[in-house]
């Protein structure tokens, strides 16, 4: 990667998490820097305030014969008109991952993979890095307070980056250090099975750099514990199970809406609930520790630590009921629904908690069916919109599911419980304003648009 002969970008699917950091990350290096994608969106939005021209329909037109680089969402077919012309063009592109993966090649990455947790924990060692004067520049799923948004760009040779499993995108990285946070049956539109997932995160950690190499990982999950790990390069690990961990956290407890947890002798205090965020501040303590920053400054920097957009991002009651409160979260596989919904009854023991969930990809809902009916046992009241539908990236035979059957079955499951289907967003609001009662938590979750539904409301 030689910035230097890059005067001009352009990206294919701006408005994506990935890409559009990668959009900030060029124009703080002083680059031209346009895009294109389907709708405008808030990170559009934010992005056209920063000064970046950006068109929402994407034709040949958008492409300047002066661009030098082409960036796009792996979601992004070749036949997409604007890489039909760069390719007449014959100016190079490549993917957000296979860009990520040059990126890591020039820094000292820190490559944060897995399952679930992977944003927050991103944001976690970004956030303790900072604090301790390391000036890292971090990428990551999710927008920071504090951060551009989803980028933090910094000075020194100190990369943070999420790394993305979907089509195991993580093997475009060259990390020196991995950050593993756990294992589970996903994006079975590509992986086989959970064995296949496994075989693919061997291969990742498989390429540390032998004893420059550092590998972090949750000695909690079964998945991971049964992955090969003696390959050379530094192991820790972390736990709230498992004793022999190097990073136990013992002694934990609720107090004053803060979770206190003990590692060694050192108490740590988070304000963001669910037992999920205990892992991912271990992991980022383990990493922390191992390049030798000071306790009381991973304790301070977590302590601070803040709710991140979609992450239990509290937005406040629903308008015209003050004594109710709307929460946004991510979650969209079956082991953050039961995670997310165990921390709103810890951290607001005496609410009802309506939980409005759309599910994300008809692959994944199929494929994860009992999954999914079994996690959404910890809501009082449910309302299920239809799947999200994202196009491209569905699996052959995937529409044998919809929202209606998994809302039929989870009525069948839970007879006592009032499970309510929906078939779009508009619906979805009006069922979400006439069910509300005063005292509720309405947890809006999922990975698509429903989020949109949630700003509205409040």
């Amino acid at each position: 990667m030689n910035l230097s002969k890059i005067n001009r970008v352009h990206l294919i699917g701006i408005g994506g998490i990935g890409v559009s950091a990668m959009a900030k990350f060029f124009l703080a290096n002083n680059k031209t820097v346009s895009g294109s994608d389907a709708a405008a969106a808030d990170l559009t939005k934010n992005l056209e305030k920063q000064g970046i021209k950006i068109f929402y329909q994407q034709a040949a037109a958008n492409i300047a014969k002066e661009t030098d680089l082409i960036i796009y969402s792996p979601a992004v077919p070749e036949t997409n008109p604007e890489r039909q012309q760069a390719k007449d063009l014959n100016i190079e592109q490549l993917s957000y991952p296979e860009f990520l993966g040059d990126m890591s090649r020039e820094y000292k990455t820190i490559a944060i993979a897995g399952t679930n947790g992977k944003s927050t924990t991103t944001a976690m060692i970004g956030k303790i890095f900072e604090k301790a004067g390391l000036d890292p520049t971090v990428i990551v799923g999710t927008q920071v307070p504090g951060f551009n948004g989803n980028l933090r760009m910094g000075q020194s040779k100190w990369l943070i980056a999420e790394a993305c499993e979907w089509r195991a995108h993580m093997l475009n990285l060259s990390p020196q250090t991995i950050v593993l946070t756990n294992l589970e049956p996903d994006h079975l539109d590509f992986y086989k099975d959970i064995e296949d997932i496994k075989h693919y995160f061997q291969k990742f950690i498989n390429a540390l750099p032998v004893r420059k190499g550092f590998l972090a990982y949750n000695a909690d999950d079964a998945n991971v514990l049964s992955l090969t790990k003696d390959k050379g390069y530094q192991v820790k690990s972390w736990a709230i199970d498992n004793e022999a961990a190097d990073c136990f956290a013992k002694n934990i407890k609720q107090e004053n809406a803060r979770q206190i947890f003990n590692v060694g002798d050192k108490e740590y205090s988070l304000k963001i609930p669910g037992e999920y965020n205990i892992y991912n501040a271990l992991a980022a303590i383990t990493v922390a520790k191992y390049f030798k920053i000071d306790e009381e400054i991973i304790a301070a920097a977590l302590a601070e630590f803040p709710n991140c957009w979609r992450r239990f991002e509290i937005l406040g009651p629903v308008k015209g009921k003050k004594d109710t409160l709307v929460v946004s979260d991510y979650g969209h596989h079956p082991v953050a629904l039961k995670g997310v919904l165990k921390a709103a009854h810890e951290f607001y023991p005496s609410k009802r908690i309506f939980a409005v969930f759309q599910p994300h990809h008809f692959d994944r809902t199929a494929k994860l069916f009992k999954e999914f009916i079994a996690s959404l046992a910890g809501a009082d009241l449910l309302l299920i919109n239809e799947i999200y539908d994202v196009a491209g990236r569905e699996h052959d035979g995937s529409r044998t599911i919809n929202g209606k059957i998994l809302t039929e079955e989870l009525q069948k499951t839970y007879p006592n419980k009032e499970i309510i289907y929906s078939p779009d967003l508009s619906e979805t609001k009006k069922l979400i304003l006439e069910k509300t009662l005063p005292g509720d938590l309405i947890l809006i979750v999922g990975a698509g648009d429903i989020d949109n539904v949630a700003r509205e409301l409040t």
